[in-house]
C-alpha cells in the first residue's frame, strides 16, 4: 500500500464540490453547463414515475432488509435474460444505490486490514470508503496507451508486488469508460480465482457499453461479489437504490450488516426499480442519445489540440488529457466554471498521483449542454 501520506486518508468527492460551487454560480443569475456529474438529464421512466404515483396512496413500512421479493424475483428474471446466468433470489440483497453496496461488500467479505485492489484512475468512493472502513486499497495503474483497460496480466503482476485480499474492478469504467472484452473479462475472473482473491464486480454501467453487450462476471462464475444500480441506466440517481448479488457464504454475515446499518433501501425506490426493470426500451432511448453526445464531444474536445479526446467504450464520460494547458486541474476546472460557467470534474479525484492532468466530462446531460459547452470551453481556453 502506499505510504505517503499525501496520497492517503479521506479526501473529498472533489465532484461534489464543484457541484456546490456551480449553484452559488446559478444563484448570482449565470447559467451553468454541467458537465460534472454522471446524472441523466432524463427523469425514470414514465411507467416507473405512474407506479410511484400510485404506491403513495399506500402505506410505505420498510422492507425486508434484502429487499422485496418482488423485485429481487425481477432481479432474477434479468440476470436471466440478459445474462443466461442462474441467480438465487435470496443471495441478491437490494441497496441503498451502489454507495452501501461497496460497505456491504467490504465488511461482508473481509476482515479489519484488507487490502482491496483498485485501478487507477479510478473511481473516488473506492478509496475513500477503504479508508474511513479501516481497510487499505492497493492501486493498479491503467494507462492510455492501453485504452485504459485492466488486463488479467496488470492484476498477477499488481499482486507479485504486493498481496492483496480482493480486486473491486469496473466495466466500464468511471472516468475513462474504458470497458473491456469478453475474453478480457473472463481472464480476470480466473486470475483472481487462481491468486485466491476475491472479485468484485462493480457493473453500474452495465447497459452503456456502445461497443459489444455489456458482460457480467456472473457469466463465467458464481463465485464474484455484484454491485449494480438503478442509478445510471435507468435515470434514478437520486432514488438511491441498487442490489448485490452474492456467493453464498457471504449471504448471511451481509444480511446482518445490512439490518443493522441501514434496515432496508428505501419502499418507493424499490418499487420504481421493479418497474424500472421492465422498461429497457425507454433506457435505450437514452443511450442511443449519449451515443450522439459522445460523439459530438469528442470531435468537439479534439478540435482544441487535445490529443486523448476520442469516444470512450461505455459509461458516458471522457477523460481528458489537458497538459498543454494546465498542471493544476481542480484550479482549472474552478476557473472554467467561474469564468466561462462550465463544470467538470478534476482528474484528481480519480487519480491523486497523476490526475492533476485531466478533466472529467460528463455527457450524460442533453445536446444542448454539449454543444454550449463546448462553445464555452473553446472561449475559455482561447485565452491561453
Amino acid at each position: 500500500m502506499q505510504t505517503d501520506e499525501k496520497l492517503t486518508g479521506l479526501r473529498p468527492f472533489y465532484v461534489m464540490e464543484v457541484t456546490a460551487r456551480s449553484k452559488l454560480v446559478e444563484a448570482s443569475g449565470r447559467s451553468v453547463m454541467h458537465m460534472e456529474s454522471g446524472e441523466p438529464g432524463a427523469p425514470p421512466a414514465p411507467r416507473v414515475r405512474e407506479a410511484v404515483a400510485a404506491a403513495l396512496e399506500l402505506p410505505q413500512h420498510y422492507t425486508h432488509s434484502a429487499g422485496q421479493i418482488e423485485l429481487r424475483r425481477a432481479l432474477v428474471d434479468y440476470y436471466r435474460e440478459q445474462h443466461g446466468a442462474s441467480v438465487d433470489p435470496e443471495s441478491i440483497v437490494v441497496t441503498m444505490g451502489s454507495s452501501s453496496g461497496f460497505i456491504l461488500a467490504f465488511l461482508g467479505a473481509f476482515g479489519p486490514g484488507a487490502k482491496i485492489a483498485v485501478t487507477r484512475p479510478g473511481y473516488p468512493a473506492y478509496l475513500n470508503t477503504l479508508d474511513a472502513l479501516g481497510m487499505h486499497a492497493v492501486e493498479i495503474p491503467v494507462t492510455a496507451a492501453a485504452g485504459w483497460r485492466l488486463s488479467a496480466a496488470d492484476v498477477e503482476a499488481a499482486y507479485a508486488r504486493e498481496k492483496f485480499d480482493g480486486l473491486l474492478f469496473a466495466s466500464p469504467a468511471n472516468p475513462t469508460g474504458a470497458a473491456v472484452t469478453r475474453e478480457a473479462l473472463k481472464e480476470i475472473v480466473e486470475v483472481c480465482a487462481r491468486l485466491g482473491v476475491q472479485f468484485i464486480s462493480d457493473e453500474i454501467y452495465h447497459g452503456l457499453d456502445y461497443r459489444a453487450p455489456s458482460v457480467s462476471a456472473l457469466e463465467f462464475t458464481d463465485d464474484a461479489i455484484i454491485i449494480n444500480s438503478f442509478s445510471k441506466y435507468y435515470c434514478m440517481t437520486g432514488w438511491r437504490v441498487g442490489w448485490m448479488v452474492l456467493p453464498e457464504r457471504f449471504n448471511r454475515r451481509t444480511n446482518i450488516l445490512q439490518q443493522n446499518l441501514f434496515i432496508a433501501a428505501p419502499t418507493l425506490s424499490q418499487i420504481a426499480g421493479r418497474v424500472a426493470l421492465g422498461e429497457r426500451e425507454y433506457s435505450e432511448q437514452q443511450k442511443a442519445q449519449y451515443a450522439v453526445n459522445r460523439h459530438v464531444l469528442a470531435e468537439g474536445l479534439a478540435q482544441f489540440g487535445l490529443a486523448s479526446a476520442n469516444e470512450g467504450d461505455g459509461a458516458f464520460y471522457a477523460y481528458i488529457d489537458f497538459s498543454r494547458f494546465t498542471n493544476d486541474s481542480l484550479n482549472f476546472c474552478m476557473q472554467m466554471l467561474d469564468e466561462v460557467g462550465v463544470a467538470a470534474t478534476p482528474g484528481i479525484d480519480f487519480d491523486r498521483r497523476n490526475g492533476n492532468r485531466f478533466v472529467r466530462f460528463s455527457y450524460a446531460g442533453t445536446r444542448a449542454t454539449i454543444d454550449e459547452g463546448l462553445n464555452r470551453i473553446g472561449d475559455f481556453l482561447r485565452g491561453r
